[in-house]
């Protein structure tokens, strides 16, 4: 028996690739699928099953293309209801693949369909549990994403998902093995490790959620506490997992559209598309075609993108590295944003070969912004997410979340100069590009981010204390 995880940093994404006696499991695959058909062809086995624990909202799986090329069933959990051919599993149902087996253990709670399947060895042994997002490692799968669909309360949600733990994943063997869809990182929880396999004798006693003697009604206040707004493209991925999508193939080629600069500078002129500029934050400050907005490819490209972008059927444009061209594309496509209609040809170089205009951010050294921090027409606004900035910040700064700021402009004050940071330089640069492609010029960005600040000399607050 062979197991691989198979993760995927920038969505903090586990899909497996299981293997006995000549046959193959994919549990929760990407949305590209050549990987696994190498995989599959390399070892020799034929692909039978392809295991989705649950509609997931923050990627497009890969599930109805890989059927289409290996014929293999697709299974979801009790409740799914899909647009294509899928078995609906029965709870306790078995799958074999090879001489070993999986269960499905339906474990209703971050979603209602949502299916733990627990992998029983040659000798029916429990060996491993493939949890989805019913199960994190340090943490459970946020209860407030399928309210709508399955009109009840997060809080109502949470209490069925402490049952599905407490009666249905604890009871197993303390030593399985824990395979979870996410780790740290990911928007479906709120406190995952940064580890990706544990135990479930571990996860026992480290995890907040499966405390022996938590009762339910503290499991809902923990579980519910403190949690963000999911990302706008959730529900968008969760109704392309469940009613199909064009294949990725198709995808690609029509974004691999080569521009040249008239071609970029009419298309953008033309049409609603956005100009998406993929290159390190660090490059693009010093140069950029006006009204781009920079998400590097190096950093959490797609979960961003998914979380500022107004819709997957936004068109883009892209700016990128030379060569990185497919790479984007394909990112993008992994969260559902199919409409990239171009990118420009020799990149960034081509625009400015064509005597186009160009836009820049002006930046601060950590040294500029404590030598002008008590400048009154400065405006110190920190992107970062309230933990962190409620952890520590600087004295009079202002918190203004990234993954909010399209909803807090109105807030921003244009006749005052805004000196942006984040915690590394990531996010303050995305901040800066949104906000300067919205008509605010006087801004600042403040290189290395608050790991340089937190260096300076100046008034913090940490935990609510000055120091």
């Amino acid at each position: 028996m062979h197991i691989e995880q198979i993760y995927t940093g920038c969505l903090a994404q586990g899909a497996y690739y299981i293997t006995n006696n000549g046959e193959a499991a994919i549990i929760d695959p990407l949305r590209e699928i050549e990987p696994y058909l190498e995989r599959a062809k390399r070892d020799g086995v034929k692909i039978k099953y392809i295991f989705e624990t649950h509609f997931h909202a923050d990627f497009v799986s890969g599930h109805v293309d890989l059927a289409k090329a290996t014929g293999a069933t697709i299974v979801y959990g009790p409740n799914a209801q899909t647009g294509f051919d899928a078995h609906i599993a029965t709870d306790d149902e078995l799958f074999a693949i090879g001489n070993v087996s999986f269960k499905a253990i339906h474990t209703p709670g971050h979603t209602m369909e949502s299916t733990c399947y627990l992998l029983l060895d040659e000798q029916g042994k429990e060996h491993a549990v493939f949890t989805g997002d019913t199960l994190f490692i340090g943490d459970v799968g946020r209860p407030d994403l399928a309210q709508k669909a399955a009109t009840m309360t997060q809080e109502e949600l949470a209490g069925i998902l402490y049952n599905s733990l407490r009666n249905k994943v604890m009871t197993l063997a303390d030593t399985t093995i824990v395979y979870p869809a996410h780790g740290a990182g990911s928007a479906c929880g709120k406190n995952m490790s940064s580890e990706t396999i544990s135990t479930i004798g571990a996860q026992k006693e480290t995890n907040y959620a499966l405390r022996a003697d938590m009762t339910q009604a503290e499991f809902v206040e923990e579980v519910t506490d403190g949690l963000l707004p999911p990302p706008n493209y959730f529900p968008m991925n969760v109704a392309m997992n469940k009613d199909g999508y064009d294949a990725i193939g198709d995808v690609i080629n029509k974004g691999m559209h080569a521009l040249s600069a008239a071609e970029f500078e009419a298309a953008a002129n033309e049409t609603d598309a956005i100009i998406l500029d993929t290159r390190d934050p660090e490059v693009f400050a010093q140069g950029f075609i006006p009204n781009s907005i920079n998400i590097g490819l190096n950093g959490g490209f797609a979960p961003w993108v998914g979380a500022l972008m107004p819709s997957v059927k936004q068109q883009l444009l892209l700016v990128t590295e030379l060569g990185k061209e497919q790479e984007a594309v394909t990112r993008l496509a992994r969260v559902g944003f199919d409409y990239v209609i171009g990118h420009l040809q020799g990149g960034f170089d081509t625009w400015k070969q064509s005597e186009q205009e160009v836009d820049t951010v002006t930046r601060y050294s950590p040294e500029d912004l404590q030598a002008k921090y008590t400048d009154t027409n400065a405006v110190i606004i920190d992107v970062r997410k309230p933990t962190e900035f409620n952890a520590s910040h600087i004295l009079n700064a202002h918190n203004v979340p990234l993954a909010d700021m399209n909803n807090q402009l109105a807030t921003l004050d244009k006749d005052k100069r805004l000196v942006l940071h984040c915690k590394g330089g990531y996010r303050s640069m995305i901040a800066a590009s949104i906000l300067k492609a919205r008509g605010w010029n006087n801004l600042v960005d403040v290189k290395g981010g608050y790991v340089q600040i937190e260096k300076l000399d100046l008034p913090f607050i940490k935990n609510e204390k000055t120091v």
